[in-house]
């Protein structure tokens, strides 16, 4: 019980904040996704999955917690080439 106070009295920290808004984004993305508002290999996901990851691979750097940083790292990075294979399938279309 003292543990559950000291959290909720706990204000949360540059890093909390960073983690926080990165896997709002992921989780956001993936809602939508699960839902038919965005399709899994539309920029816009694939944008999103990119700069959620990417804040909370920032924030798991800052922790310094290394499972999530290679995580998100992966997650980042794979999403970064997402968006360039769509990229290279807009131009070979024009």
């Amino acid at each position: 019980m003292k543990l559950l106070f000291k959290l909720k009295n706990k204000s949360m920290t540059t890093t909390d904040i960073i983690g926080f808004i990165g896997i709002t984004i992921l989780l956001i993305a993936y809602f939508l996704n699960l839902n038919n508002k965005l399709e899994k290999d539309s920029l816009v996901y694939l944008q999103m999955n990119f700069i959620g990851a990417g804040l909370a691979c920032l924030a798991s750097v800052l922790m310094k917690y290394l499972p999530f940083i290679i995580l998100e790292g992966c997650w980042t990075i794979v999403s970064a080439f997402g968006i360039l294979k769509l990229i290279r399938q807009n131009k070979l279309r024009k």
